[in-house]
């Protein structure tokens, strides 16, 4: 599935977007004010320079006793962003995004403009039922396979039930 086939990329808000000259104070007052966990910092032709979050926040500000009203967006803001294209396969990005524990991947075009941004939480809505009907798929295809697997898997617990209760009711 690409990125671009799931419901929360057309639905999302507006993108959340500052310039590296802001100060973290504007950052922070419109993030809190929308709910926004992240934003992505621009340069002028819309295209991705940076990304900050609310860990950005706590991490490089708040614990360097950095003022917000003073700090530029640019002095604590990630700028080695991995960049989405929305044709791009949405499981690959589920799986780089948990590997390299990242939250918010900016979606761009093939200019390298800013088009969108996906959090984990997007692709989380896809991955349960996905997820569920894949093992379905899998159960069954298992089963027409070779029954027999779960005919002993089935047998191996009763057996095993058996010897638990047996000891339990000699003590």
């Amino acid at each position: 599935m690409k990125i671009k086939d799931r419901p929360e990329f057309n639905r999302k808000s507006a993108i959340m977007t500052f310039s590296p000259g802001d100060t973290a104070m504007t950052a922070i007052k419109a993030m809190s004010e929308k709910n926004y966990g992240a934003a992505v910092i621009t340069s002028p032709d819309n295209k991705p320079v940076g990304i900050v979050s609310e860990r950005d926040f706590m991490r490089r500000l708040l614990n360097k006793g950095l003022d917000p009203n003073k700090t530029l967006l640019s002095d604590i803001m990630t700028s080695d962003l991995k960049l989405a294209r929305a044709d791009d396969d949405l499981l690959d990005w589920m799986r780089q995004m948990s590997n390299d524990r990242f939250r918010h991947l900016p979606i761009v075009d093939d200019d390298g403009v800013l088009i969108g941004i996906m959090s984990q939480g997007d692709f989380v809505s896809y991955t349960w039922p996905e997820l569920i009907g894949r093992l379905r798929e899998q159960a069954q295809a298992t089963f027409d396979i070779n029954p027999s697997i779960f005919i002993g898997l089935a047998v191996f617990v009763l057996i095993a039930l058996t010897g638990i209760f047996a000891i339990l009711l000699t003590r």
